[in-house]
């Protein structure tokens, strides 16, 4: 059995309610939410991979809108006792899914400013969520592979949030699309 993983429950909207071979886990927002709850998950079952769906800002140019395999994880809201930005004083700088694919920085607030942007692409990220990190970490704690797909909702500067409450629908379109085609029935 696999984990079907969404923060919200609007990026599943477009999803079917059962899909066969797969359980169904929305976390709520935040990296908080998303390792209680994945925790809660792969302690109470057996999962021999979790997918994770979702959306992401886009904090490089170059990347259109699309679904995203994720490669990597950063955290862009934390920083060590010298103060750099990235580093969490216990936990690893960067997280590895396994695949092909790019870098996400996670961190608990929805970024909509150019200047939190170029920070997060200082720090190699060019997505940015407010989940992935952790999803990542407590999928590695159990020893279950994880995927992440990601569909750009926005450009994470001034006036995303205006933009997500009109594209999560088609963002979720976009990622049952993919996941048919990755998870053909």
């Amino acid at each position: 059995m696999k984990l079907l993983v969404a923060a919200l429950d609007s990026e599943l909207q477009a999803f079917p309610s059962e899909i066969p071979g797969f359980a169904r886990l929305v976390t709520g927002p935040g990296k908080l939410n998303a390792a209680v709850r994945l925790t809660r998950a792969l302690d109470a079952g057996n999962y021999d991979e979790i997918v994770v769906v979702g959306t992401a800002g886009a904090v490089d140019h170059e990347i259109a809108g699309d679904v995203f395999e994720v490669s990597a994880a950063v955290q862009h809201d934390v920083q060590d006792l010298d103060g750099i930005v990235g580093r969490h004083l216990s936990l690893p700088a960067r997280l590895e899914t396994g695949r092909e694919g790019l870098v996400i920085a996670t961190g608990d607030s929805f970024v909509d400013d150019a200047d939190v942007a170029a920070r997060i692409r200082s720090l190699g990220g060019v997505l940015v969520d407010m989940e992935t990190f952790a999803f990542i970490w407590v999928a590695q704690e159990f020893g279950v592979p994880i995927r992440v797909l990601r569909a750009v909702s926005d450009r994470a500067q001034d006036g995303a949030t205006t933009l997500w409450d009109d594209v999560v629908a088609a963002c979720s379109a976009q990622l049952w699309e993919r996941f048919q085609t990755e998870y053909p029935a």
